[in-house]
């Protein structure tokens, strides 16, 4: 299987990735031949692997968010550590993955794209692998409940208020997308509308509809993104309700989150995480960190009570401004956070000859570079 969940055949003497395939199993696929490529479907299963169950979800073989919902969590926990020292055994030995116990609506950020059906009705949810056409979620297995509830009303409302979604084609329509932030330990939630003008007709009444529905939710605000582009928020916002962010306590360490500011999506596996890679750090309480990527300052904070100094550095604006802040209301004076690319950062200190007994990186999907690796060494 590839990286992405995909059986690798032989066909022609090509590999092809087929959707739906098992390593080890035996199928009839129907072969899809393109210009410059061959693509194949399964048509039918004629030996199962033993790891093959029935996806839990009924959206798997539309939806492009889950790729292994067709494995049980066995046979995905050895797939990801396959993947892994595939990756990795070269440099070091890879220790067993630590799995999540119940894997299943733990996801604290929601994000859903808005349009219409062939119906003209207004739906909500995700887009359909490798294509921009909305595929209609009512409820996501690994998404917070509160969230599909608290979609699926705004929608209903839109229809009351004859509120047009937006159409990426045309420029036309006004909600975009929402997106919704929930604390897991606090029970908050915050409500992200982002919108294509900074007008909100019946703003006032939209929102008391929403807080009349759902007096859960913490805080509301409104973004503006009136660009042409695939990116999700804008660079305005304005608070229509609440304070603008939420908190949330992960570790012993309380959290504020914004709208744009990185947080762990996993809470319950991102605790096992951090104190699996502080455990592993054998700090002494004397040590000099760097926290590489450190977003709203997680890692940081949460190391700060065992070290001597930490620094943090993120590229996100945003998401510094929140661990300053997040610094400040925890109490913890040996934290500094710098706004910066983290690679750039890197060099700098090398240059200064700066001493950094132990980094932390946590690194965005496109990973770290050769640059900041290069000055890694040289600290």
């Amino acid at each position: 299987m590839d990286e992405e969940g995909k059986g690798i055949v032989k066909i022609k003497g090509k590999e092809v990735h087929v959707p739906n395939l098992i390593d080890g199993e035996t199928a009839v696929v129907e072969v899809l031949c393109q210009r410059n490529f061959i693509n194949a479907k399964v048509i039918r299963i004629e030996e199962k692997s033993e790891y093959r169950v029935e996806p839990k979800c009924k959206y798997f073989n539309k939806c492009g968010g889950c790729q292994l919902q067709h494995l049980s969590l066995e046979g995905q926990r050895k797939f990801k550590q396959k993947s892994v020292e595939k990756l990795m055994k070269q440099y070091h030995k890879v220790n067993e993955i630590i799995m999540m116990e119940k894997p299943y609506f733990y996801r604290n950020k929601v994000h859903s794209t808005l349009a219409y059906d062939k119906n003209g009705k207004i739906i909500s949810g995700i887009y359909e692998e490798n294509t921009h056409n909305v595929i209609p979620i009512e409820e996501c297995i690994i998404q917070d409940r509160r969230a599909d509830e608290i979609i699926a009303s705004i929608c209903k409302i839109m229809r009351v208020h004859k509120m047009k979604p937006y159409n990426e084609d045309t420029g036309q329509g006004f909600l975009r997308h929402i997106l919704v932030k929930t604390g897991f330990a606090s029970n908050q939630i915050m409500v992200v509308l982002v919108v294509s003008s900074q007008i909100f007709p019946g703003k006032n009444n939209f929102v008391r509809e929403l807080l009349k529905k759902h007096p859960e939710i913490t805080t509301i605000v409104m973004n503006v993104n009136d660009r042409k582009t695939s990116m999700v928020l804008g660079n305005v916002e304005k608070v229509l309700f609440g304070k603008g962010y939420i908190e949330d306590t992960l570790c012993n360490c309380v959290f504020q989150i914004s709208p744009k500011s990185f947080y762990q999506v996993n809470p319950i596996q991102t605790e096992v995480l951090y104190n699996k890679a502080i455990d592993m750090a054998k700090l002494k309480g004397n040590e000099a960190v760097l926290d590489a990527y450190c977003g709203i300052g997680t890692i940081s904070l949460i190391v700060s009570s065992k070290v001597k100094n930490v620094i943090g550095v993120e590229l996100n604006k945003d998401a510094v401004k929140d661990a300053i802040k997040n610094a400040k209301r925890n109490k913890i004076t040996n934290a500094f956070f710098y706004n910066d690319d983290a690679s750039d950062f890197m060099v700098s200190l090398a240059m200064k000859k700066q001493n950094v007994d132990v980094v932390f990186m946590d690194p965005p999907r496109s990973g770290s570079d050769e640059k900041f690796l290069s000055s890694l060494v040289r600290l």
